[in-house]
């Protein structure tokens, strides 16, 4: 079983290999999940030459530590940062594109730098902020070739207002936000406020549907949507390629 040294003891992760994928994505679970209640929307991407790798965040499935205590933002960003790292070397060619749901899509927005309350006033000034929220990316601007981001909670939510903290998203990064009309975790008003201030972010919504998307009935229409979307964003990297 793979293994890494992660910042504060052993993490798991899984990957589903392909041969010669299109693209790699690398996706971090919510609290209460693991990579291994992936295999679905894993097999949904395979037929499509999708790659993915899975962490199981500190405390859940294999990884050492305590589920109730995952660990602080900057703590789960370096230790996904560290998988993006070894998906990168086992696949250095084609597009790698980020997946987070719930706290693992802060995660992914804590990795860009962009991860920041959804408050107003809030300074960079503030050192329980920089504690908190990684003010700067932890990924050079061209490791990502795109975002999904499922069931984000409103507390990541602050980037893009005016005065906002943190680092704003690349312009040309493209973002798919695919959300749960009936999310009572993540209410879907503060993905809306944010998808608004970013002209980069696709966003999906789904009537009848609540905070786990991947795992309700609707699972596979979502997975067959962000399939979709990948595969136009591959298609947008090798456009501008040349």
């Amino acid at each position: 079983m793979p293994f890494f040294d992660g910042a504060r003891g052993r993490m798991h992760y899984r990957r589903w290999p392909i041969e010669q994928p299109l693209l790699t994505v690398v996706l971090l679970p919510g609290m209460g999940q693991h990579s291994g209640h992936y295999h679905r929307f894993a097999r949904v991407i395979k037929p499509v030459d999708i790659e993915m790798w899975a962490l199981d965040t500190a405390g859940h499935g294999l990884s050492e530590g305590d589920p109730n205590q995952p660990g602080t933002l900057v703590e789960l960003v370096a230790d996904a940062s560290r998988l993006v790292d070894l998906a990168r070397a086992a696949q250095p060619r084609g597009p790698l594109i980020l997946m987070g749901h719930s706290l693992g899509a802060v995660t992914a927005l804590g990795m860009l730098g962009a991860a920041v309350p959804d408050t107003q006033g809030a300074t960079t000034d503030s050192p329980a902020l920089e504690r908190d929220y990684p003010l700067r990316p932890a990924l050079p601007a061209h490791a990502v070739a795109g975002l999904v981001l499922s069931g984000v909670p409103k507390r990541a939510l602050g980037g893009g207002a005016p005065g906002a903290p943190g680092t704003p998203l690349p312009r040309a990064l493209p973002v798919l936000a695919v959300h749960g009309v009936e999310d009572r975790r993540a209410p879907v008003d503060a993905i809306r406020a944010w998808a608004g201030r970013h002209r980069s972010v696709d966003l999906l919504e789904y009537a009848d549907t609540g905070h786990d998307l991947l795992h309700e009935p609707a699972h596979a229409r979502v997975g067959a949507n962000i399939a979709t979307w990948m595969h136009e964003v591959v298609t947008g990297v090798r456009a501008a390629a040349g």
